[in-house]
């Protein structure tokens, strides 16, 4: 059996808030083996790391070609067996119907920067995974005013990215028989540094009950297949 990757690794960045979607995730595994996954846009394929940790063959996907670094990642931990590489646009998946068991992604669909595009993504996610199939995901949300504030000023890429609502964008999923899920995160994401994101993360714990989910900026769960 491998020893299980360092959450590092799985998450690479903000990593104890979005590491908090792994229970929800791991109750949903499918639990007979051989099964199937596909990671979306796993550029540093840390999903596909914890989907074939799992024991799970994985196709680790993205739209761009991927760095050295995945496949040595995933070489070092002693999963590349498991796990093939793809090149492939979430809104168009180069796979047949019904094919795999798993469906996996995290801060992905926002760079769509379009609900409409967001809404084709999920379809496709769910067309390609076989009945009784799990969708397992995690999503930036638009968190507070503050929020909003900062990122128009600090991140790159939000101009062009579509936080999630998660009362408005509940609709996406509706191609599924039922979705089980939660939110977490708060202002561990405005930490300059990853020791700074981490120890932020451990207030934000502390504080979430009291913290309304139009707050919150990370919406995960896993969406199953009817």
């Amino acid at each position: 059996m491998h020893h299980p990757a360092p959450l590092t690794d799985i998450f690479q960045w903000e990593v104890r808030s979005w590491s908090r979607a792994l229970p929800l995730w791991q109750k949903h595994l499918p639990t007979s083996r051989p099964a199937m996954a596909l990671g979306i846009g796993e550029r540093e394929g840390g999903l596909s790391l914890w989907l074939a940790g799992q024991g799970l063959n994985v196709v680790c996907s993205d739209l761009h070609p991927f760095p050295e670094t995945t496949t040595a990642l995933h070489e070092r931990h002693g999963v590349h067996d498991r796990i093939t590489y793809k090149l492939a646009d979430a809104t168009a998946l180069p796979f047949p119907d019904a094919c795999v068991d798993v469906v996996i992604f995290k801060s992905v669909i926002g760079a769509l920067g379009t609900k409409e595009k967001q809404a084709l993504a999920i379809r496709e996610m769910h067309r390609v995974l076989k009945p009784g199939g799990v969708l397992l995901f995690a999503e930036n949300l638009h968190g507070t005013a503050l929020h909003r504030w900062l990122r128009k000023r600090f991140v790159a890429w939000d101009s062009y990215w579509r936080y999630l609502d998660v009362k408005q964008d509940r609709d996406l999923f509706a191609p599924f028989a039922r979705v089980d899920d939660a939110t977490t995160g708060f202002l561990a994401n405005l930490g300059r540094t990853e020791g700074q994101r981490d120890l932020i993360a451990r207030f934000d714990g502390l504080v979430m009950p009291l913290i309304p989910a139009g707050m919150r900026t990370i919406w995960y769960g896993a969406a199953i297949k009817g």
